[in-house]
């Protein structure tokens, strides 16, 4: 049975002529699909023919179209990346360092398809450990374990040089390198606190020498000062006679009585007048007496 206005011909007919156009078209569109391919930002395509091998033409930013099946596109990010390059090696002192290289290099744009046929697209994975090693064993090799810490720029500047060399030879760029970590043995270590130690006893023993030389300076002015003052005394001496010395004697007695007049425990007796049998010595006192009398 069948409805009114419903005619079977005319929906088989329909359906055929939909299943001819749509194929077709699905098929356009799946080829369109296939033959696009983007290019991103801060990369760059190398096309790979299966007739005439890897093309040398680069290919840039945007869309691009390709022969599905015939052609492939190869991408490469040509932004720089970090890359971290770790080796122990000998010091011409033969003494053992650990150092940690931190590169940032990008692929030569121009060696791209040279890069492709060659390495890959793990291109840095191969190339910069093994070049890396080598730079770094030959340069710290040059160089005493004390001048890899004085000269550190020095040493990073020639190792920067060096590697950029052997990079460019691969179609690698090198932007920076630099030397983020360094590590010396134990026994370079344990050398350094010694040295340290040894001089800070040398900076010592310059400072006790320097104490006894000055102080043997200072004991010779001080003598030649006391020798002085003896001559003049000696010549005072010799121009007035012993007067000058009964005058410091006398000094020293009134201190004497000062300080026992201020003891609490010293009791004054007076003094004993020795008379001689001549009448010349009866009026001279005892030097006791002396200071007992100027005491008091």
């Amino acid at each position: 049975m069948s409805g009114p206005g419903f005619n079977p011909q005319q929906t088989q007919k329909f359906f055929n002529l939909l299943t001819k156009v749509a194929l077709p078209i699905g098929l356009l569109v799946t080829g369109v699909d296939y033959s696009m391919y983007d290019v991103k930002g801060g990369s760059r395509g190398v096309i790979f023919d299966r007739l005439s091998g890897v093309k040398s033409t680069v290919v840039g930013e945007g869309t691009h179209f390709l022969v599905p099946w015939l052609q492939k596109a190869v991408i490469y990010d040509v932004r720089t990346k970090p890359k971290s390059i770790a080796t122990n090696t000998g010091t011409k002192d033969l003494q053992m360092v650990s150092l940690t290289l931190r590169v940032l290099h990008r692929p030569n744009v121009n060696e791209l398809p040279k890069i492709y046929q060659n390495l890959g697209l793990d291109y840095d994975e191969k190339v910069l450990p093994s070049i890396g090693n080598e730079v770094l064993k030959s340069i710290v090799a040059q160089f005493d374990a004390a001048e890899l810490i004085t000269q550190r720029e020095i040493v990073s500047q020639r190792i920067k040089s060096e590697l950029s060399m052997r990079a460019n030879e691969f179609g690698l760029r090198l932007e920076d390198v630099s030397i983020t970590h360094m590590t010396f043995g134990p026994e370079f270590t344990k050398a350094v606190e010694q040295k340290q130690i040894a001089q800070q006893d040398a900076e010592r023993a310059k400072f006790l020498v320097e104490k006894a030389e000055q102080e043997r300076q200072a004991s010779v002015i001080r003598a030649e000062g006391e020798a002085e003052s003896a001559e003049f005394i000696s010549k005072a001496l010799a121009k007035v006679g012993d007067g000058l010395l009964l005058i410091r004697r006398l000094e020293a007695s009134k201190d004497i009585a000062q300080t026992l007049a201020n003891s609490p425990n010293v009791t004054y007796l007076p003094g004993q007048n020795r008379h001689s049998g001549s009448g010349t010595d009866g009026g001279n006192s005892s030097p006791n007496s002396l200071l007992l009398n100027i005491g008091r």
